[in-house]
């Protein structure tokens, strides 16, 4: 497939698969799924990052078993408006996870999601440092599907 603009996912998506967020760091890839009616996104789990190919494994293996029919990116744009080295790298994951699979691919502007999943856990929920770092990526993968989601619908 290719990279499609994020109108342009829902119809490619085939009844009964559901969308993946991806929220991609250095170190790891949070993940988030959406339901079958692609509304609801709801955090799923961490890779811890290594070489590209392991990674890659691990998230093939997780797109199997949930069914996954497309992916949504998280795409770090600047404050300003710019792409910087960021975003190009998450440009050069999609091109070479494209080159291994046939799933449609849409990046949607992560600005502000961890810093907005942050704030959430610590002034609404309480949580702990230590316990935001656990959860944190995964949340902020389910911030930036559900945005994705809500435009789509």
């Amino acid at each position: 497939m290719a990279i499609e603009k994020i109108k342009d996912l829902k119809s490619r998506i085939e009844p009964g698969q559901r969308v993946l967020g991806v929220d991609l760091g250095r170190k790891t890839i949070g993940l988030a799924v959406s339901d079958t009616k692609l509304v609801v996104a709801s955090p799923l789990t961490v890779i811890r990052r290594s070489r590209f190919v392991k990674d890659m494994k691990e998230l093939t293996k997780i797109i199997k078993n949930e069914f996954v029919g497309g992916l949504i990116i998280g795409l770090p744009i600047d404050l300003n408006g710019n792409e910087g080295a960021r975003c190009q790298s998450t440009r050069q994951f999609a091109f070479n996870f494209l080159q291994i699979t046939n799933l449609p691919i849409s990046f949607w502007d992560e600005r502000f999601s961890t810093a907005a999943v942050e704030r959430i856990l610590v002034s609404e929920v309480d949580m702990s440092r230590a316990r935001r770092a656990q959860v944190i990526d995964k949340m902020a993968a389910a911030f930036i599907l559900q945005g994705a989601l809500d435009s789509i619908n």
